[in-house]
């Protein structure tokens, strides 16, 4: 087998192929072999059909077509081998020259694939980036001692007006057209929480325990949804949260602490490290938009188009050009980052080991409200376990990089990671939606 590889820009190549006969004959025998376990033809045994009556009953180019077909992911890989090329998406490919079965000729194709680009690392101890001071003020500690007082708070009934902020019991029913198209009686919900029809919360305040109301909305859901409706909703019951007193009690309560005073430098200590995440979190980004700044990464427009179609298609605005033009950008820019990345878990030599591998399958199956196990089963199902170790070696090249850039704060001094790590990188890095692989995602057939 020949091949010569031709760039067709920094990101798409051609492949031109040549086999010798000598080397499809072995797929040609197969595919005689094949067709023959297939066809029933009177006075003949299935499977022992001569080359001879197949090419007869059912043809050469039919035999030539099942040897190509079955004979070119291989040539095809071959080839991509001896080339050292690393492969994106779907080849296109083009049989320009065929055999004759019966007499011989070589098999020429063509194929043309994007691959993944050449990437030139930045030097990272050029990389400087400057991130928020962090500042804890009396409001974040006070915002968490209502978030837990609010925990540890109890319901009242009140016999007045609803307000913001008040529970209240009611019923709602939707009508388009005079056709009832939902109802629900006796649902709990927290005014001002706007998680449930557009409208309501406004329509709720005021009203108090016995009345009804009437409004418009989009329905938020089902078949007929963004449809606009007419409400009714009637108030059952209105209740206000009581909160409990700030004391040492409170302390006892909600912490293992016996004074509010201790609960209260805990909530400070908490609030400090959250800021310190928010840092962390910060300085990668910003590390990472450096080193993107710092280099020049093509990227296929097919890959880009693939991603953007599969997003849009999902939020079902595909025609909506403006946001299109957002998920383009956003799409370029996190290939971009894969392939940097990639980039430098070669150059780092980046491993990923088994306990790091469950450590990101455990974090993942918490952000997706699965079990470990579950999580495990459905990734291996998906084929996905390559692409997990690629994410957790890229988030290590990452670190790797963050080890070396200088990064402070707004007031000049040095921000030290080591303090945060690894929850410092516990943030996924910006990806697309589907993992591209170095292989077609299909094998090539002949057109």
């Amino acid at each position: 087998m020949k091949s010569a590889v031709e760039n067709l820009n920094p990101t798409r190549v051609k492949l031109t192929v040549e086999v010798a006969f000598d080397e499809l004959k072995p797929s040609l025998d197969a595919a005689y072999q094949t067709i023959g376990a297939q066809v029933q033809i009177p006075g003949f045994r299935r499977g022992k059909v001569p080359a001879r009556i197949i090419d007869q009953r059912v043809g050469r180019g039919a035999v030539l077509e099942e040897a190509v077909n079955n004979a070119l992911p291989t040539f095809y890989g071959q080839a991509v081998e001896e080339a050292k090329l690393r492969p994106l998406g779907q080849p296109e490919v083009e049989i320009t020259e065929a055999p004759d079965p019966a007499s011989g000729g070589d098999l020429k194709f063509s194929v043309e694939v994007d691959v993944r680009p050449e990437v030139a690392v930045p030097d990272y101890a050029t990389l400087a980036v400057k991130v928020d001071d962090i500042v804890v003020d009396e409001s974040d500690v006070e915002n968490e001692i209502t978030a837990l007082r609010q925990r540890f708070g109890t319901l009242v009934g009140v016999e007045r007006a609803a307000v913001d902020g008040d529970f209240v019991s009611l019923d709602l029913k939707a009508e388009i057209d005079g056709d009832e198209i939902d109802a629900v009686t006796g649902v709990s919900y927290e005014i001002g929480s706007r998680n449930m029809l557009d409208g309501l919360d406004d329509a709720l305040i005021g009203m108090s325990a016995g009345e009804t109301k009437n409004f418009a909305a989009p329905l938020a859901g089902g078949d007929r949804e963004g449809q606009d409706a007419d409400v009714t909703v009637t108030v059952q019951s209105v209740k206000e949260r009581e909160l409990p007193e700030l004391d040492d009690e409170f302390a006892q309560l909600a912490s293992e602490f016996d004074t509010l005073d201790e609960l209260t430098a805990d909530l400070r200590s908490q609030a400090e490290r959250a800021k310190k995440l928010q840092q962390g979190v910060q300085a990668r980004d910003k590390v990472l938009d450096a080193l993107l700044e710092a280099a020049d990464i093509p990227v296929p427009p097919a890959l880009v188009e693939a991603e953007v179609h599969s997003h849009l298609e999902g939020e079902n605005r595909l025609e909506d050009d403006e946001h299109r033009a957002e998920v383009s950008e956003n799409a370029t820019k996190a290939l971009q980052a894969q392939f940097l990345l990639d980039a430098i878990v070669e150059k780092e030599k980046v491993s990923v080991s088994q306990p790091e591998l469950i450590e990101y399958l455990v974090m993942s199956a918490q952000q997706y409200g699965m079990s470990p196990d579950a999580f495990a089963q459905a990734v291996d199902e998906a084929g996905q376990v390559q692409a997990m170790v690629a994410e957790v070696a890229r988030r290590k090249a990452l670190a790797v990089v963050l080890e070396h850039a200088a990064i402070t704060d707004e007031s000049g001094n040095t921000v030290d990671l080591e303090e945060i790590r690894p929850e410092a990188a516990e943030e996924p890095t910006e990806e697309p939606t589907e993992e591209p692989t170095e292989e077609p995602t299909e094998e090539p057939t002949q057109d």
